[in-house]
């Protein structure tokens, strides 16, 4: 049994089971995520508290017994010899480079970290294209609202690229802000400006979880863009899958809305610095798919 700890938002956690999923497929044993993390509500400075996000897509997998797993948040004495003597073996991310021996640590596995690469899934492409879908009851919020209809078949039928702005906790959480930064508006014009090079005439689908604040953008009123509101980031993701190119922010969300994208032709456009800390960058060659373009 692969069992995984999902922590993070929808992109974050998309990674985890990816991963999770890739060793249950290797090992042809179940995979079991740990929702402890996320359930935890202890009041923590300075953290944005998530939700389980992977419900509204159509994952393979079940959910471990909270009992059964609690010692692996816990530092005491008991936990760690469980840890350490149980019978699942802790498997803990050291960095955000790909760490290769997670493939030889045999399936009773406790995996505990970020996992923020394709080469930990990229033999299960297929299978995560079709579980990485949304529901039929989202699915049926885009089917049956006319607006959000009306985005996809813009996107369907125009030289189409998704524009990320990664915003929340980004800005608003000084940690966090000093963690990840945002990409700056000189980053979006030559991202903007490389596309229409490359493309000849698109138009850019903005996708923010503040869609107000791209009014204030002077260069976003010069070129043809739609801003698309959903409500509903499992939709967003959708959509920005559906576009024919991506630019994405240094956001797992936007990563995945390009990865999902299956335009054999696409053109991604990356951030080249993906966090705001120097000695976190030097760890980010495998986060970056190679076919992509950072700048």
């Amino acid at each position: 049994m692969i069992i995984v700890k999902l922590q993070g938002g929808l992109g974050n956690q998309m990674f985890q089971y990816a991963t999770g999923r890739q060793l249950s497929v290797l090992y042809d044993t179940k995979l079991k995520l740990d929702l402890s993390f996320l359930l935890d509500r202890s009041l923590k400075e300075d953290f944005t508290f998530r939700d389980f996000e992977l419900g509204k897509l159509n994952i393979v997998a079940e959910f471990v017994k909270l009992k059964d797993v609690q010692f692996f948040l816990k530092e005491d004495f008991i936990s760690r010899l469980k840890k350490r003597f149980g019978r699942f073996q802790l498997f803990k991310e050291e960095n955000f480079s790909f760490q290769q021996e997670i493939f030889s640590k045999g399936k009773s596995i406790y995996l505990d970290g970020y996992w923020q690469s394709e080469r930990y899934f990229i033999n299960i492409r297929e299978k995560l294209l079709s579980e990485f879908t949304p529901d039929r009851g989202t699915l049926s919020k885009l089917n049956e609202n006319p607006v959000l209809k009306n985005f996809r078949e813009q996107i369907l039928n125009n030289q189409s690229v998704s524009v990320h702005f990664r915003r929340g906790d980004y800005i608003s959480n000084k940690v966090t802000n000093s963690y990840h930064g945002t990409c700056s508006y000189q980053y979006y014009n030559d991202a903007i400006g490389l596309i229409k090079q490359k493309t000849g005439k698109p138009h850019y689908f903005l996708f923010s979880d503040e869609p107000e604040f791209l009014t204030s953008l002077d260069f976003i009123k010069e070129i043809p863009s739609t801003t698309v509101t959903s409500n509903d980031p499992h939709l967003d993701m959708h959509l920005m899958s559906l576009c024919k190119h991506n630019i994405i922010a240094n956001s797992s969300f936007s990563w995945w809305g390009a990865w999902l994208n299956q335009n054999p032709d696409k053109i991604v456009i990356a951030p080249e610095r993906w966090f705001a800390k120097d000695e976190l960058n030097l760890q980010t060659k495998d986060l970056v798919p190679s076919k992509w373009i950072r700048i």
